[in-house]
């Protein structure tokens, strides 16, 4: 079985575009206490991921549940926090690429002993990774509105092969938002389409083509950013009723159940009607929404939890992270990366308090030993 595992590579986790570089405010309150909110358990741990998750601490455990920005300039620091920290997934944001060259991210995967997801996020357009190393290629609008279907699903698995090709195994992408946003607004060229069946069709076709190449694609945001008034980047964002939602924002997520291999991203998105207040990627209806009215069964991961203002202003990190796994995350990310060490504390005590459930963490970590073929 160790064999097996030291041998195991790639693949799940998780907008980046949504992702930003900043660190969080260095003075934010402590948020409140997390509290047990344990959502319905929707997997079960097959015979052997729970061999995979027997030899492991319950520190990795939970750190095989993080996914932590690197600095795209600096492979051997990427080394170094998989190798020290043992973390499930890493994202590699920013326009510098040394990363992505020479075969540095190889070095990263050899550093994992569970094997590593290394994600980007590449949707075309203004939100791009490896442009500058493999060409550009256009935003989600713009592939709508020249490109046929089909077309959309070559590009993608093109994309796919030269992603995967410099050791990427996880895209933020496709957007399934909806939006008529002005190109330029927070959404705006990255949505394909404001209509849902647009969005849908395109959507699935670029995800299909990634995944064909081996890479695992992940549907953001969850429920819906089109039409949302704000940009999670600065602040708060509220978007139309859930009722409103369901009629056009959610409406390409109907198809992401019968879509095998894929993850989606959960925004930062407070849904009056369902989310109490609280952002979506914090709330246990948003994750509930999801797994039973669009049955959705693959990883779950958030949106960036250290670099936008929609949770930095309200929650230190690890008390987000925390909340996110809390309310069904299977990984929580954020980009901005430093000390995972306070991150890990936090959860090591709340799943000592019996404050983070066992079985939460459990069926979190299937998915994500399954996703990276880790395990059964």
């Amino acid at each position: 079985m160790k064999s097996r595992i030291l041998t195991t590579v790639l693949a799940v986790t998780l907008l980046a575009g949504c992702a930003g570089e900043a660190p969080p405010p260095a003075a934010v309150p402590p948020a409140p206490q997390a509290k047990p909110s344990a959502p319905p358990v929707t997997s079960t741990t097959p015979a052997a991921c729970a061999e995979v998750v027997a030899q492991l601490s319950d520190r990795q455990r939970l750190a095989q549940l993080l996914v932590v920005g690197v600095d795209p300039g600096d492979p051997a620091a990427a080394v170094r926090l998989v190798r020290d920290e043992q973390v499930g997934g890493v994202f590699v944001g920013g326009n510098p690429t040394a990363l992505l060259r020479d075969g540095a991210l190889d070095r990263v995967q050899q550093a994992a002993r569970f094997g590593v997801s290394v994600a980007v996020d590449e949707e075309g357009g203004r939100v791009q990774r490896i442009d500058q190393l493999d060409g550009s290629i256009p935003s989600a609008r713009q592939m709508a509105r020249t490109m046929s279907v089909a077309q959309v699903r070559a590009l993608g698995g093109e994309r796919g092969r030269q992603l995967r090709a410099r050791g990427v195994t996880v895209d933020y992408a496709p957007s399934l938002d909806v939006s008529s946003q002005p190109d330029d607004g927070p959404i705006g060229d990255r949505s394909y389409s404001a209509d849902p069946a647009v969005v849908r069709d395109y959507g699935i076709a670029f995800a299909e083509g990634l995944r064909d190449a081996g890479v695992t694609p992940v549907f953001k945001h969850f429920l819906g950013h089109g039409h949302a008034q704000g940009d999670s980047h600065s602040g708060g964002v509220t978007t139309p009723p859930l009722a409103e939602l369901r009629a056009a924002d959610l409406r390409p997520y109907e198809a992401v159940a019968g879509f095998a291999g894929g993850a989606v991203m959960v925004g930062h998105l407070t849904v009056p009607g369902l989310t109490d207040g609280q952002p979506a990627s914090l709330s246990p209806a948003a994750y509930r929404l999801l797994r039973t009215d669009y049955h959705f069964t693959g990883p779950v991961l958030t949106d960036d939890l250290g670099a936008m203002k929609a949770i930095t202003s309200t929650y230190r990190l690890p008390d987000a992270v925390l909340h996110a796994l809390l309310a069904g995350a299977d990984q929580a990310l954020w980009s901005s990366g430093g000390d995972v060490g306070p991150v890990l504390d936090r959860l090591q005590q709340a799943l000592a308090s019996g404050e983070l459930p066992a079985a939460r963490v459990t069926d979190a970590l299937s998915r994500v030993l399954r996703a990276k073929h880790s395990c059964g």
